[in-house]
């Protein structure tokens, strides 16, 4: 998928411009904020969990912010922020770096669409288009349906009404039914007494081909990182993913599941409807989830669950004939 950065940052910044012991020392530039797997040279990433020890002693990253008992994990070369509260500390560089990202502050480039500009494209009434968004060929955007700056879809989507389209980059033949919302921020802030800090949200929605999404849907974009779908997944009405969410491809979604953030969900895996998933799961390929189960830790390939907390089912079913 083309790459595309929704927050860009106006100043160049440098790590000493946040962290005191190295203020005077060389110039260390952040090109940018990454996820420990995603950062390249010059990006500023963060490790706060030991989950992610295999990730973090792979990281590309120059710069990380992380504790005292973490920092051994990291490659020799990059260099370590060590404070008390990982989050918190991201927060306040991200909050400094892109401050329109922990608002989602109205599109004010909006404005009706010039047909000229997308003439393969069949719109209804009221739409709102704004700046540099890309439609490909044979799209259908249906009525009252907002598509916010620098969003791009592939060619065949159809998007119905009462849609708000930000921060996203959409496939071919994608499929968005009415009244859904895709690409707000996400639910995130650092708790502090009378004044919480809200975490600004600078990642994508990326939705890859033949994916539908039924009516109602939410789904925040990334924080740092992506909120993903893979392709040929369908997703029922009323289902919630939160920042950070990666759906496999092959997916069959029913109505009302909610997925907590940085959960990872495999290939080919079924959901059954007002499931729950909890947050930084990984959920491996072929699995099959009952109806109404809570999902609180990982589940291996070619599994099949049910019941709060989710077990095997032949185990959920002896129970319940007890």
């Amino acid at each position: 998928m083309e790459i595309t950065t929704f927050f860009k940052k106006k100043n160049k910044h440098y790590l000493g411009d946040f962290f005191s012991n190295f203020k005077g020392k060389e110039k260390l530039e952040i090109k940018n904020i990454r996820s420990l797997n995603k950062s390249r040279k010059y990006d500023l990433t963060f490790f706060d969990s030991i989950k992610y020890k295999s990730v973090a002693n792979k990281t590309n990253a120059s710069y990380c912010i992380t504790t005292q008992k973490l920092e051994k994990f990291l490659p020799n070369k990059v260099k370590k922020v060590v404070v008390k509260n990982v989050l918190y500390e991201l927060a306040k560089i991200l909050k400094k770096i892109y401050p329109s990202a922990d608002i989602d502050y109205p599109d004010l480039t909006l404005k009706s669409p010039n047909k000229n500009n997308y003439k393969n494209v069949k719109f209804g009434n009221n739409v709102l288009v704004g700046k540099n968004v890309k439609i490909g060929k044979n799209c259908f955007i249906g009525s009252n349906t907002i598509i916010e700056h620098d969003v791009i879809l592939g060619n065949n989507c159809v998007i119905g009404s009462y849609v708000v389209l930000k921060n996203s980059i959409l496939g071919n033949n994608v499929m968005i039914q009415d009244g859904c919302k895709i690409g707000l921020k996400g639910y995130g802030f650092i708790p502090i007494k009378d004044n919480n800090l809200k975490f600004p949200h600078i990642g994508r929605v990326l939705i890859n081909d033949n994916v539908e999404i039924a009516g109602g849907c939410t789904i925040d974009r990334g924080s740092v990182d992506d909120t993903e779908i893979g392709k040929n997944t369908y997703l029922d009405n009323q289902v919630h993913l939160a920042h950070n969410v990666k759906i496999g491809s092959n997916c069959m979604i029913a109505g009302q599941v909610g997925f907590a953030g940085s959960t990872t969900i495999g290939n080919n895996v079924s959901i059954g409807g007002q499931a729950g998933i909890s947050g930084h799961l990984t959920i491996g390929n072929n699995v099959k989830i009952g109806g109404g189960s809570g999902v609180i830790k990982d589940i291996e390939d070619n599994q099949v669950v049910m019941g709060y907390p989710a077990i095997p089912f032949k185990d959920f079913i002896k129970n319940w004939k007890k």
